[in-house]
């Protein structure tokens, strides 16, 4: 007898949750069907319905990560930021940054995933692509701040854009392997410093 749809999104919720707690534990380098099933109290037959291997296993994970990152709350971004503008390229940057435990644990899963998308000619396009999104998605801000005269246009939008993607990129790792020294509010300093000087060239 097949099972109910309901079923079936309630233990794909529960596989999905179970995939997300050994990611937040262990990292890409942990994850397992094997993990994911003693996570959920579960037979490694039981995920194979939903996986058929390892990379299926991580292509999801991806996708996972992906979904909880655009959905989580985000109290100092778009939500209290001005509609455009150099203030909203600063929200949506801060965004990216390790700046609380949510977000720290978010970034260290997403550099744990470079070493496994690396690896993979498939995963290392689709992550080249969610990167190329974001940069076209900053591309979109930075034009409307030199339109607003809050940066200037000498340099193109693209260009400012792969900049700032890189700068934040870089600064998520050090904060990630020296929390202490890039505080929050550090991070934050930082980040203003840069967009300072964006905004002084």
């Amino acid at each position: 007898m097949t099972p109910a749809r309901g079923d079936h999104d309630a233990r794909r919720r529960d596989v999905s949750e179970a995939v997300w707690r050994v990611l937040a534990d262990r990292g890409f380098g942990g994850l397992t069907l094997r993990a994911v099933a003693a996570e959920m109290g579960a037979t490694t037959g039981l995920l194979t319905h939903y996986f058929p291997n390892k990379r299926a296993l991580v292509a999801y994970a991806l996708d996972l990560l992906d979904r909880r990152s655009a959905a989580r709350p985000r109290p100092a971004s778009e939500a209290s930021a001005p509609a455009g503008g150099l203030a909203l390229l600063r929200a949506v940057l801060l965004d990216i940054l390790p700046l609380d435990a949510e977000s720290a644990a978010g970034n260290r899963i997403w550099v744990s995933s470079w070493d496994v998308a690396l690896a993979d000619t498939e995963l290392a396009a689709e992550h080249a692509e969610r990167y190329r999104r974001s940069r076209r998605r900053l591309t979109a801000l930075v034009a409307e701040a030199q339109r607003c005269g809050e940066l200037p246009a000498r340099d193109s939008a693209a260009a400012v854009a792969a900049a700032a993607q890189s700068f934040v990129l870089g600064l998520v790792v050090q904060a990630l392997f020296a929390a202490e020294e890039f505080s929050a509010e550090r991070q934050t300093a930082l980040l203003d410093g840069f967009l300072a000087g964006l905004a002084a060239a």
